[in-house]
């Protein structure tokens, strides 16, 4: 596994890391080097030549079928989708109040990439589905232990986005084989969710009538809300995560970042260029990203430069004029629903550091 010289290892067992933001927003499509890895467990080793996809379940022909069978007998589709980790961006969460147990993601966990292999559709017609059944349930090879127990990792989607013309069961990741730490040699890929439900090292599908029960789908992936802890919490009451919200961040300038008295000119301010990411789910687009100098009291609409596909994320950019002193600089996106963002972490806060969406801020200064 090849990884860029700066990129951030929070956990090395599992491994866990994301790129500097400054890195990620340079490729549109994120080269391997830069893409985020969130692991469980330790990857596993698998022999592609005695690998087997068991599909079974509520289907009217169980199936096992080779990675060769895969590759050959069956349709290839690419779909350009960005991952996202449910727990993106979740340092901004630990800031408003500590999250205990739980990896401090900045907000780089998350890629935009090609991803090629067979649609998921065509698995499950050749399978045949039976009546009754809802969902679709995804197990890995991973092993991951909680409570002195191998529960494995795995998650659900529902029929109807299962059988979506962009999930795949992916083989390939820009236009090459998957590595090991991305899933090889099969993952699921589930445009628009989070990327926990893109299953990786894919060995079963299970065609039924409710939601994974696995600890990572029933148990762990879920939103509380913010009076609620980890002792208070009824786990069957916890609202399990699937698709994104939509999201924005300033890549640039840096958080922290100072400018010297040359940036100013003879008016007594300077010019700066604000970049960053936003994306959406639910096969929505970016429809506006507003910028703020002032910490949200005016605002500025940024320039959409790269991005309107359904499942990727958009760039944008815009300028700004700042003066001498202390700025905080906001951005918040609106989608094509008109889906926009909270205005403040402490809203979204929660005990698992899940699914931060709230307007995005970085603190500069110039001297």
């Amino acid at each position: 596994m090849y990884k860029h010289e700066k990129f951030i290892v929070h956990t090395t067992s599992p491994y866990n890391a994301e790129p500097p933001l400054e890195l990620l927003r340079e490729n549109f499509i994120t080269p391997r080097e830069l893409f985020y890895v969130r692991n469980h467990g330790d990857v596993p080793e698998i022999d592609a030549q005695h690998f087997r996809l068991v599909v079974n379940g509520m289907v009217e022909r169980e199936l096992e079928l080779a990675l060769d069978t895969l590759l050959n007998d069956f349709p290839k589709r690419t779909v350009m989708a960005t991952l996202q980790c449910a727990g993106n961006r979740r340092d901004q969460l630990i800031a408003v109040k500590e999250i205990p147990g739980e990896v401090a993601w900045g907000a780089g966990a998350l890629g935009n990439a090609f991803w090629s292999g067979v649609p998921l559709k065509e698995i499950l017609n050749a399978a045949g589905i039976k009546t009754g059944a809802q969902y679709i349930a995804f197990m890995g090879a991973e092993e991951v232990i909680r409570h002195a127990e191998n529960v494995g990792f795995g998650g659900s989607i529902e029929i109807a986005k299962a059988l979506s013309a962009e999930v795949l069961l992916a083989y390939e990741m820009n236009g090459k084989p998957l590595e090991p730490i991305h899933g090889f040699p099969l993952r699921v890929i589930a445009p628009g969710y989070i990327g926990a439900r893109s299953v990786k090292w894919l060995t079963q599908i299970t065609v039924q009538a409710f939601p994974s029960k696995n600890y990572f789908q029933a148990h762990a992936y879920q939103l509380f809300p913010p009076q609620t802890n980890a002792e208070t919490a009824d786990w069957n009451a916890g609202l399990q995560l699937s698709e994104l919200a939509v999201n924005c961040v300033i890549t640039s300038p840096r958080a922290g970042q100072a400018f010297s008295p040359s940036f100013l000119k003879g008016e007594g301010w300077g010019e700066v260029t604000v970049q960053g990411y936003a994306l959406t789910g639910g096969g929505r687009n970016i429809a506006r990203v507003d910028v703020s100098s002032d910490g949200g009291n005016s605002w500025t609409t940024a320039h959409l430069t790269q991005g309107d596909q359904h499942w990727a994320w958009t760039f944008w950019e815009t300028k700004l004029k700042l003066a001498s002193g202390e700025h905080e600089i906001v951005a918040r996106a609106l989608d094509s629903a008109s889906n926009t963002q909270p205005e403040d972490a402490r809203h979204v806060w929660n005990f698992k550091g899940y699914m931060n969406n709230a307007w995005h801020r970085v603190q500069v200064r110039v001297t």
